[in-house]
This record gives C-alpha cells, structure tokens and sequence, in this order.
C-alpha cells in the first residue's frame, strides 16, 4: 500500500462505536441513558452494546448489512444502533407509524438480514408477511441473548465511510427514501453541534421524538459521543417532560408544533422551575412570534432558529437563536459553522447576493446518498454538491432567509409530508378526476394536509376521501380538509402545474 493511501486512511477520521467505547471508559459509573424502567451507566451501557454486537457477528450479520429496527423509545434501541456501528452494520430505523404499504417498500428496499424489534410491534411486522431470516424482540429473549454473549470488545473492522444509519425521508413519488448516514457525517454533525450551540457533556439530551427521526438519533447518539446523558422518553408526555425539564440539564429541548402549548400549561400548572436548558424549540417559521417569546420566558431558555435536514444534520444554517422574551419579525438564519453554501438558479450558478436560489451544500456532516437511488443520487448531488431542494435569499449580512421549499413539503408537527404522497393514493380511485394536495396553516400542528378533489362520482364525501387516505398512508399525512371543486377551478401554469400557493388562498 503507498503511503498516500495511509496516509488519507490516518486522516479520515474515528468511527462511532470506538470514540462511545473511548467515553465508556472515561465515564464510567456516570448515567449515559434512562428510560422510565432503567437507568444505565456508561460502563453498563458499553457491556450491554458489546453482548448485543458480538450476538450479531455469531448470527452471521457482516460490514455493510442491514439490521432493520422498529421499536419505540427505549434504552435497547440505542443498544441496537451503537452495536451495530460496532461491527460495521446499518441500522435501518423504522417509522412505525408509517402505513403497511409505506413499511413494505422502506423494509424491502434496504434488504434486511435481521429484524430487531419490540413486542408492540411484533402483530405489525407478522401482518407484513416480510421475508426476512431472522429476528430478535426485546424483552426476555432479549436479554437472555445479551447474558449467553461475550462482553468482550468486538474484532471488526470499520471504516468512517461506512454506513451507519438509514433514515427515511419522505420522496416526491410517494414512497420514502432511506438516507444512508455514515460515521464520519454522524461525528461531524456532533462537533458541529457542540461547536455552534456550546453544549457541553455535564447536559442532558431528552429523547422524546421518535429515534428514528433526525432529531432523536443525532442528539442522542452526539451526546453520548460527547459523554452526556440521553434521557429517553417513549413518544411526547407532557408530564415526563415536565419531569426532565424540573431535574435535568438539558441541551437541547426539541419542541414542535402541537406540544408547545401542552409543555407550557405542564410547566404552570405544577409551577416548574427549569433546572435550566441551554436551547429549546425547532422550526421557527412555523410558530406565531408572541409564542416564541411566551415560550423562552417561560423556560428562561433561547429558541434554536434552525434549518437543516435528515439528509444534511443540522446544518445548514442553525447557528442563531431568538432571545429569551423577544418577539421575533423575522427568521433569517446565520449559516452553520464548517460547511459551505452556494444558492443556484435552475442552471447550477450561483446567484447575487439578494436573489433567490436553490440551496446547495458541501459539508462532512452530509449523508451519503439515498439507498439503491442511483439517478436520483447523481440529480441531488450534481456538480459535486447536494442540492437541498429549498429555496433561500442570502443577505448582505450573510445571513439566510427562507423563501419557499422548491419541491412544496409540508410541515406538520416534525413530519414531512410530500403531496404527492396523498395525490398518488386519491387519483388511484376511478371516483376521483384530479387532486390537489396543499398545506393549510394549523395552530396545533404548524401545517396540516389540505385536498382539493375533483370527483368523477358526485355521491363521493368527504369521508370517502379520508377513508381512502387512512387505508393507505401514515394518519399524520391524512388531509384535514377536504374541499370538492370543478377541474376550471384549480389554478394551473401554462405547463399544466398546479399553483399551490393561489389554492392555499382558497383555504
């Protein structure tokens, strides 16, 4: 081998599972995760992820191998991911809440060769009927394997382009995509995240969001690269959050449409004096500026002004906060630290300061790809940059202001919804003619699904219409609005597009 080539492998970088086993050590008897049924120490936690991986090279599951997992919010998920980056393994991060169809295509697309899963899901997964060798569920089986298995360090070879995760995004074709997230994209959204928001490892991070989503794997699985602790709750309870927010330090408190004001009226209803938190909050531009303000008085804490993505971390640009009591006008973010950033018009070159332009990135925080999505893969990442889809103006202060998403997503309580998804599923229907799916602003939710039908059979209702969307996809992406017009009244470009935006008018 030339040197040259050493010398780019000394360079490359660490890997997950040996920098958690190095804070493992240093740790030791300190808290890395919690649930409501267990607390774990470093040194436990590390045991545990070892038995669990060594199981997995006993079974047979190789670098580079997909391990399905769905489960909720537990301390054996994080086992699951961490041992998995041990050996070399991907974890493929179900979203159970997803329809059968929609689980279907996320499962097969990545070929698991293992499924891990809890036991709440175990009559979900038997109705899919999937073809996959083997499985393990957690509860007593579950630890008999880890206490029949070696805690030694595993023997593997990792490299930090290897997979890590895969985690779904929601696709313009109406089925999700699997973003592929290595170790080095995985270690660098940690340091960039320390970096910019100055958090340190005497914080705690509380997982509530599901750890299949961006939120819930990169901070937890950060905080524990950093020696914090991760406070893992199953899904969003106001008074367990309430709890942590009482007893805990936290990082980074995510908070989302449609669990603000409930977090608020936890917090005054028990007279809450936060322990203190470093950042709350997430998507801004969702929320009304007097609620920002309401919110980080409360919590004496300032509100993360971000934007990022599943495929990007939390770059690119979540570097500002709004200040504890302010009122915001506006939501121009500051760039995030250590990556790059061009806005392009349609033909890749880089706009005028104070035009607008599609975001495009470079960045070692950045996935690698979607999963078996070659043309899509070499579309998104022409010119050596990954093209976000979403459309910004930088300012003269450098700043970036958000203009429109150039592929129209909808946002709806931390969940992306494409139309497309919903559209697809309503014009498979002979009663239906056309549809239009836009978002129509929820004070609950931030944005919720809106359809515009066309019906070819004018007995079909309103609840017709649900019910075809509720047999089919996530009952998030389900509309709650339904609105029947004639085909003249949905207004098109000379291409025959749909002009989203005057039909949100109509709302």
């Amino acid at each position: 081998m030339e040197a040259q080539q050493l010398i780019r492998m000394a360079g490359a970088g660490p890997v997950l599972g040996e920098l958690f086993s190095l804070r493992a050590m240093e740790r030791g008897e300190r808290i890395a995760i919690q649930d409501e049924r267990r607390a774990l120490s470093y040194t436990m936690l590390n045991e545990r992820v070892n038995r669990l991986a060594n199981a997995l090279l006993v079974k047979g599951i190789a670098r580079g191998e997909r391990v399905a997992i769905m489960s909720e919010n537990r301390t054996e998920y994080i086992e699951a991911q961490l041992a998995c980056a041990r050996i070399g393994a991907i974890a493929a991060c179900q979203n159970w809440r997803q329809s059968d169809a929609e689980l279907n295509h996320c499962i097969n697309l990545v070929s698991p060769k293992l499924f891990i899963h809890s036991e709440r899901h175990a009559t979900a997964i038997k109705r899919l009927n999937l073809a996959i060798p083997s499985a393990i569920v957690f509860g007593e089986d579950y630890e008999t394997l880890l206490a029949q298995s070696s805690s030694a360090e595993p023997q593997a070879q990792v490299h930090p382009e290897d997979g890590l995760l895969i985690l779904y995004t929601s696709g313009t074709t109406g089925f999700p995509k699997g973003a592929l997230i290595s170790h080095r994209a995985m270690i660098a959204r940690a340091a960039l995240n320390f970096a910019d928001w100055g958090l340190t490892s005497d914080e705690a991070y509380v997982a509530w969001s599901p750890l299949f989503h961006l939120s819930g794997a990169d901070l937890s699985l950060g905080s524990l690269l950093q020696g914090g602790k991760v406070r893992i709750i199953d899904g969003f309870k106001q008074d367990q959050v309430g709890d942590a927010i009482a007893t805990e330090k936290i990082n980074w408190l995510v908070m989302v449409p449609g669990m603000i004001e409930r977090t608020m009226a936890e917090v005054r209803e028990r007279k809450i004096v936060p322990k203190g938190i470093k950042l709350i909050g997430s998507m801004a531009d969702l929320l009304q500026p007097q609620l920002i303000a309401e919110l980080t008085t409360l919590l004496q804490a300032p509100f993360l002004n971000s934007f990022g993505a599943t495929e990007t971390g939390m770059a690119p640009a979540s570097k500002s906060v709004i200040p504890i009591g302010h009122v915001p006008t506006g939501f121009d973010k500051e760039q995030s630290s250590f990556c790059e950033v061009r806005l392009v018009d349609d033909d890749d070159r880089e706009v005028a300061v104070g035009e607008v332009g599609e975001m495009s990135l470079r960045s070692a925080t950045l996935f690698s790809g979607y999963w078996n999505a070659e043309e899509t893969n070499l579309k998104d990442f022409r010119n050596g940059w990954f093209h976000m889809g979403d459309m910004f103006r930088r300012n003269a202060d450098g700043t970036l202001a958000f203009v429109d998403r150039k592929k129209y997503m909808i946002k709806s309580g931390g969940e992306n919804i494409y139309p497309a998804e919903i559209e697809k599923v309503l014009l498979a229907c002979e009663r239906i003619a056309e549809v239009a799916v836009v978002k129509q602003q929820d004070a609950k939710w931030g944005e919720v699904p809106a359809a515009f039908v066309v019906r070819r059979d004018e007995t079909m209702t309103e609840a017709d219409v649900i019910a075809l969307c509720r047999n089919a996809i996530a009952g998030y992406k389900i509309p709650k609005t339904v609105r029947f017009v004639n085909s003249s009244d949905i207004p098109r470009s000379e291409t025959g597009k749909v002009k989203r935006h005057e039909l949100e008018k109509m709302l």
